[in-house]
């Protein structure tokens, strides 16, 4: 019996450890907090290997650890939404902090550059946090992670045509939040709205 528990943790440690830091940029992403995002890899791993004789070898794990991740995180947000969430005046001084650092790191020569890409990457960051959660868990999938159709339909534990419509809809609204983000920056000044 321990040589085939030691077994299924190495076969499970081979395959699906892998997938560590894609399911951490997802999660993070979802929640908003790397302390969660941490919890809710660390429970998707955990429900993962306690479920792995279920796994069918030679399937795809990555849409299967992503189906658990997303399974996990909607029964947090289930479980906490009727609890007030409470922020942490840490978090954002550190992002403030990293973010200055990383400026101050920048070489002379492209200092502009490289700030107008980092508030660009927060602008896209920051609309894609504010899609609502079935849609920027579609775009996150797609456009970030780089799943197929079939993997997402088969992480988020619907049909590919329920997928593709929320992926279209999720990149339109980011589509205009980003146009009206860059309304408000008066860089594009002529675009019309919607």
């Amino acid at each position: 019996m321990a040589e085939t528990l030691e077994h299924t943790r190495e076969q499970f440690e081979r395959e699906a450890m892998e997938h560590l830091d894609a399911l951490y940029r997802t999660a993070l992403r979802m929640t908003r907090n790397p302390q969660d995002a941490e919890d809710l890899v660390q429970e998707t791993y955990l429900r993962a290997f306690r479920f792995f004789n279920q796994y069918t070898p030679g399937t795809n794990i990555r849409a299967w650890l992503f189906r658990i991740l997303t399974n996990a995180y909607i029964n947090r947000y289930r479980k906490n939404s009727s609890q007030p969430r409470v922020a942490s005046l840490d978090q954002s001084e550190d992002a403030k902090t990293d973010r200055t650092l990383a400026q101050s790191v920048a070489s002379d020569d492209n200092v502009e550059a490289e700030v107008l890409d980092r508030l660009a990457a927060e602008d896209v960051r920051r609309a894609i946090e504010q899609l609502p959660a079935p849609y920027r868990l579609a775009v996150l999938l797609a456009d970030v992670e780089g799943l197929s159709y079939n993997e997402m339909a088969e992480a988020m534990g619907v049909k590919k045509g329920t997928v593709m419509s929320r992926l279209f809809r999720g990149r339109r609204l980011l589509q205009r939040a980003l146009r009206e983000q860059a309304r408000e920056a008066g860089i594009a000044k002529g675009v019309p709205a919607g």
